[in-house]
């Protein structure tokens, strides 16, 4: 497919072509066209880790360095100080009285819970999490901008104060979601920056036909009902990937049984949950039977409406099963 050509700063400075890889199909695919482009001496691969990762994908960022013959650099965000403020906060809050006119949140029953596990875990998704008191929602998903837009944005403007013009290149398609339908191709973001998107107008057919022609393997995970690979299970989780998860992956979800826990004892509700539906119930024990992420699995196997049981949930998962035809 016809490429635009790559924008040039205007001022005479070094060109460095940062490319945000998430271990996806797309920005494998981008990642490949900027080093036929440039070079891969002028490519810098960054990886935003959530901490909230299939074992899998990190398994593929391996494969591509080694196939693609380029390092991608880790880039992990630290909440340990928040976590600890947040820590020092509850320990030295007082049950009764006022503070600057609102009333003290924490009751010693509530401080109890929270600092039994309000320690910096190393795991950047569930200690963004504790400090925070909640998961993200679709309202507000914090995740993405603390974990990953962020993380790459404080990496593009540190290499343009080392003196480089930063081309970022991202692996964006308009058919990918309404919110996507009117992204540029090309986008100046700062004096010095920009955006470069050569997908911008593909499919996701001709994204997996590149991979074929290029000889470069798809994330497997494609191939196990995914329909995304970044985050598992994402907030977003759809019903059908979700018990492809529960089925593959049960370790994943005792992980997130152990963090809606470590999360709960740090909120003032006393309980959160990974995937979030609005429930207006006034029993916050109903609504956390309701929607922790065993009961969430279990409805990810019924039928439509969530009350009958399907019967595929009974049936070992395929060895392969594609969204994107990748199993013919």
């Amino acid at each position: 497919m016809a490429l635009q050509p790559v924008p040039q700063a205007r001022k005479m400075r070094p060109t460095i072509h940062i490319v945000s890889v998430s271990g996806g199909k797309d920005s494998t695919v981008t990642l490949d066209i900027a080093i036929e482009r440039v070079g891969k001496e002028n490519v810098r691969a960054i990886y935003c880790d959530t901490g909230n990762e299939n074992p899998i994908v990190y398994e593929y960022l391996d494969y591509l360095e080694e196939r693609l013959g380029v390092k991608i650099e880790r880039l992990v965000a630290d909440f340990s100080s928040r976590v600890l403020a947040k820590r020092k906060f509850i320990a030295s809050d007082q049950r009764k009285g006022r503070r600057n006119g609102r009333k003290i949140r924490w009751s010693n029953r509530a401080k109890r819970r929270a600092l039994a596990v309000l320690y910096p875990s190393g795991n950047p998704f569930l200690d963004l999490c504790m400090w925070k008191g909640r998961f993200p929602s679709r309202k507000a998903q914090f995740c993405t901008q603390e974990l990953k837009t962020a993380m790459a944005v404080a990496y593009q403007h540190q290499k343009a104060e080392e003196g480089y013009a930063v081309i970022s290149w991202q692996g964006v398609r308009r058919d990918e979601s309404q919110n996507r339908k009117d992204a540029k191709k090309i986008e100046r973001l700062a004096e010095g920056m920009f955006a470069f998107r050569p997908l911008i107008k593909w499919t996701a057919k001709q994204v997996f036909e590149y991979h074929a022609n290029h000889n470069i393997k798809p994330n497997p995970l494609y191939s196990l009902g995914m329909t995304r690979v970044g985050c598992m299970p994402c907030i977003n989780v759809n019903k059908a990937e979700l018990r492809q998860i529960s089925s593959r992956f049960p370790e994943i979800i005792e992980r997130i049984v152990d963090w809606e826990y470590k999360v709960g004892c740090c909120s003032k509700r006393g309980f959160s949950t990974l995937i979030c539906k609005k429930d207006n119930r006034p029993d916050r024990r109903e609504i956390f039977a309701s929607l922790n992420i065993r009961s969430s699995v279990q409805w990810s196997k019924t039928t439509r409406g969530g009350k009958q049981g399907d019967i595929l949930s009974l049936l070992e998962p395929r060895a392969c099963a594609s969204s994107y035809g990748l199993c013919e």
